[in-house]
């Protein structure tokens, strides 16, 4: 006869609390706005979409004025990654036509959460004419309980 251990109370509160940590940060991130832009660091934030197929999780990234020996793209956990790239030339806030700040931009950065379990190690990466493509295969995890 197999003994099976039971969790106690506060195991299972800490679980909750956990998971409700992580909903309430993912949450904040999409209800709250905040500059795509850091003037201490000279960097912007590109426009990038993400799009899950049923195999996989396509990032789409702009990237416009970069080269593409200066891209770099790095898992930071199993559902973030980084994108960076130089730039070409240096763009103002004067390029966009808005005077009330100064500054000047010459890289990209952004984090981009991945919303499905991916495969991290298998991740292609694509760059053409300025558009940068991720391709991550999804991993499909099922977990059956036995009794």
């Amino acid at each position: 006869m197999s003994t099976r251990r039971r969790r106690s109370i506060f195991e299972i509160i800490s679980e909750y609390y956990d998971s409700l940590e992580e909903m309430a940060e993912q949450i904040e991130e999409t209800l709250f706005e905040r500059p795509s832009w850091n003037q201490k660091a000279c960097t912007i934030e590109p426009l990038r979409d993400v799009t899950v197929t049923p195999k996989e999780v396509i990032v789409t990234v702009d990237l416009p004025y970069t080269e593409e020996n200066t891209v770099q793209v790095k898992p930071l956990s199993k559902n973030t990654i980084e994108i960076s790239a130089e730039m070409r030339r240096k763009i103002r806030f004067d390029d966009f036509g808005i005077t009330h700040y100064k500054g000047e931009f010459q890289k990209f950065h952004c984090q981009t959460r991945i919303p499905v379990p991916v495969f991290m190690e298998k991740m292609e990466v694509q760059f053409k004419r300025g558009i940068l493509e991720i391709h991550l295969p999804r991993k499909h995890e099922h977990t059956i309980s036995m009794e």
